[in-house]
């Protein structure tokens, strides 16, 4: 998966643009997203103690229409956006180009790699970049866990297989656990890298997965928006599994973050107040009502993506809760 997905050569974020040909997300979907983004910024650096200079970073930023619609909303806010220093991490350098042209007038700091993010204080959003850190995948045997590898079969193409797993990592992840698991081994890294940081900070984590147990065996691939054979065209295709948040919120508790949540996508944007901003959308726009209220519906519907898709807050402790995770987890 990781070659697959970060080779510098053939990999997909290397080669491909992938957004709005491969998948959508949800700040292609409506405004609405990236703004309540923006503004709940500016809420929790104000939390932090409104440090200046901060940083504001966003993980895997796409087209870069999320931070635009942030900064957007919360340009309204003249001593945070005096003191705020973007920075995106992007590994594909065609995303790379969009989101330097769209967001030029902001200065942005790019690297490739988010351990490399400088030692600051910071807010940090990140919708939908866990979903795509490589996973090992493990099968339970009648011998134990093995661990899924890739192989060649009789004629030379490629195929999956069993192996002897390296390392315990099922069996720390195993807990009610079906017959097959996916582990991001960068979860845990994630955790400890923030852990290590001395400065206040909040990181903001948007993905799909479950709330609770563990999500099974879900790795999946996807070109020009069709689920495809994950072996088919390595490199070409988007790789995705579900995140774990049971799991990632367990691995920072231990190293001593505070953790808010796992809630659901649609409790934390009804929190930020989508309702108020959709009936100003709708009466600044009467003719396009039914398009901007189909979008929003999209974003908070149960049956779209309100529940499928999870966010959780990562903070130093001591810090106070941050906004809009103040409610239950649904």
């Amino acid at each position: 998966m990781a070659l697959c997905l970060h080779d510098p050569q053939a990999g997909y974020y290397s080669t491909q643009s992938g957004l709005g040909r491969d998948f959508i997300t949800a700040p292609e979907i409506s405004q609405v997203f990236g703004e309540l983004l923006g503004l709940w910024a500016v809420h929790e650096w104000h939390a932090l103690g409104a440090p200046s200079p901060f940083i504001l970073a966003e993980l895997g930023p796409g087209h870069g229409s999320l931070m635009c619609d942030a900064l957007r909303a919360a340009s309204r806010h003249a001593d945070f956006m005096a003191a705020m220093q973007l920075w995106l991490v992007e590994a594909s350098p065609k995303l790379r180009a969009v989101q330097k042209e769209r967001l030029a007038r902001f200065d942005p700091h790019h690297i490739d790699d988010w351990r490399a993010l400088p030692e600051a204080p910071a807010i940090t959003l990140a919708n939908e970049f866990l979903d795509c850190l490589p996973a090992r995948q493990f099968v339970r045997t009648g011998h134990g866990w093995a661990e899924r590898v890739v192989g060649l079969d009789p004629s030379g193409g490629l195929c999956f297989g069993l192996a002897e797993p390296a390392g315990d990592e099922p069996r720390e992840a195993s807990e009610g656990a079906a017959g097959e698991l996916d582990v991001q081994p960068a979860l845990g890294e994630i955790a400890e890298r923030l852990a290590a940081r001395e400065a206040p900070f909040r990181a903001l984590f948007i993905d799909y997965g479950p709330m609770t147990d563990p999500p099974g065996e879900t790795l999946r691939a996807f070109l020009e928006n069709e689920q495809v054979d994950p072996l088919a065209d390595p490199g070409r295709a988007d790789l995705t599994v579900d995140v774990d948040f049971a799991r990632f919120s367990r691995l920072a508790r231990a190293r001593g973050l505070d953790v808010a949540g796992p809630v659901q996508q649609g409790a934390l944007l009804r929190q930020l107040g989508i309702q108020a901003r959709l009936d100003q959308l709708v009466a600044a726009n009467p003719d396009e009502a039914q398009t901007i209220f189909h979008a929003v519906s999209r974003l908070v519907d149960p049956d779209a993506m309100g529940a499928r898709f999870k966010a959780v807050c990562l903070s130093n402790p001591g810090l106070p809760a941050p906004a809009a995770f103040e409610t239950g987890p649904g």
